[in-house]
């Protein structure tokens, strides 16, 4: 039984029910309509709040340094506001769960000489970002504005893991960002309190790695933040730029940073029966460097998704599989079940990493998995 709408018997008699069913027809059209997150409308709306700004006059302009559960810590010259966002703001109805991440630039209302209100948040040039961990079905903004990604990864404890390496290079590359591979805690390739077995297993996945990233033309940065081996490149990789570390929790970002910028902050302990990080970064927070540039200080992970990610990127964020790729029988090859394939054959004869060609499958298959679960 359909409810009935309860108004002035004028309007009852003049209009019927058909007024309130047709309301409530065009509600329900409009809570279906996906046509809002589509790539497309997102430009449109985001080139008709430029064409309608706020009034900027007023406000001053400053970054977004650090966010808690207190607010965003915005920098404005030489002071710093504690702010909220204002009510406009939250109503904004986008695919992001976090609508301001560390490194937007924001126009802030002053309510006082400590706080203030985000009334506007510029348009980003580039972002880190990753698929919300649970639902999946949301972004995740890490970081924006920032030129380079440290996706930083260890060796030993907690082992490498090249699945999770390559997935925080295909976001850099989305982002618009350059990935710079940093392996630390190289010194412990070498350590004589380790199983020796288990040490070679890992010089060797080291030192392919090595090969497959710079073959692909990534940069790697090996370093030890015991040792300081490898510290200088790391500084002048990071002078006079804007960088985020990012990777693995206990692959060490927290103690590099504190090594190259003379900081302090908090490091932890690796989980000796898990051989895994905890996680002692527990807010992300921007710091400037005083030998130029700026650091993005992120907390670890331990899976990573790649947002907004289709399979027929994929192969191209893989340069070597997509080289080789053209020389497949079939314009279509997906590399996995075909037969004759050149990337398999390739992969058979070492001319591509079999590390690089699993992680490849991995994100084949973890794209299918999704589109299966919706």
């Amino acid at each position: 039984m359909s409810k009935r709408w309860i108004g002035c018997p004028i309007e009852t008699d003049y209009f019927g029910e058909e007024r309130k069913s047709g309301k409530q027809a065009r509600k329900i059209a409009s809570a279906k309509d996906r046509s809002r997150y589509k790539k497309s409308d997102q430009k449109q709306l985001a080139k008709q709040q430029r064409e309608t700004p706020v009034e900027l006059e007023h406000l001053a302009r400053g970054r977004v340094v650090s966010i808690s559960s207190s607010g965003f810590l915005v920098a404005i010259n030489q002071e710093e506001l504690l702010c909220g966002l204002r009510g406009a703001l939250k109503k904004e109805r986008t695919q992001a769960k976090n609508l301001v991440t560390v490194g937007d630039f924001v126009f802030v209302e002053k309510i006082s000489d400590t706080e203030g209100v985000i009334a506007h948040v510029e348009q980003r040039h580039t972002v880190l970002s990753r698929a919300e961990n649970l639902s999946r079905k949301k972004e995740q903004l890490i970081a924006a504005n920032v030129q380079q990604v440290l996706i930083t990864a260890s060796v030993v404890y907690p082992p490498l893991k090249p699945a999770l390496v390559d997935r925080y290079i295909i976001a850099a590359q989305k982002g618009s960002m350059e990935p710079i591979v940093v392996i630390n805690k190289i010194d412990l390739l070498h350590s004589e309190d380790g199983d020796p077995s288990e040490l070679e297993q890992q010089q060797q996945l080291y030192e392919e790695l090595v090969k497959a990233y710079r073959t692909a033309g990534i940069p790697v940065i090996a370093v030890s933040a015991q040792t300081r081996e490898g510290l200088d490149t790391l500084k002048q990789c990071m002078k006079d730029k804007t960088s985020v570390f990012s990777g693995q929790s206990g692959s060490g970002k927290s103690s590099l940073i504190n090594a190259v910028a003379g900081t302090t902050l908090r490091t932890g302990e690796l989980v000796e029966k898990t051989r895994k990080g905890t996680h002692t970064t527990t807010s992300t927070q921007l710091l400037r460097l005083a030998f130029g540039g700026w650091c993005v200080d992120t907390p670890g992970i331990k899976s990573f998704g790649v947002w907004d990610l289709d399979k027929e990127e994929i192969e191209h964020y893989f340069p070597e599989i997509f080289a080789c790729g053209h020389q497949c029988r079939y314009p279509d090859c997906s590399h996995r079940l075909e037969e004759p394939c050149a990337v398999k054959q390739a992969v058979e004869e070492g001319k591509i990493s079999l590390i690089r060609y699993a992680s490849y499958l991995s994100l084949m298959e973890s794209i299918e998995e999704k589109h299966f679960r919706r």
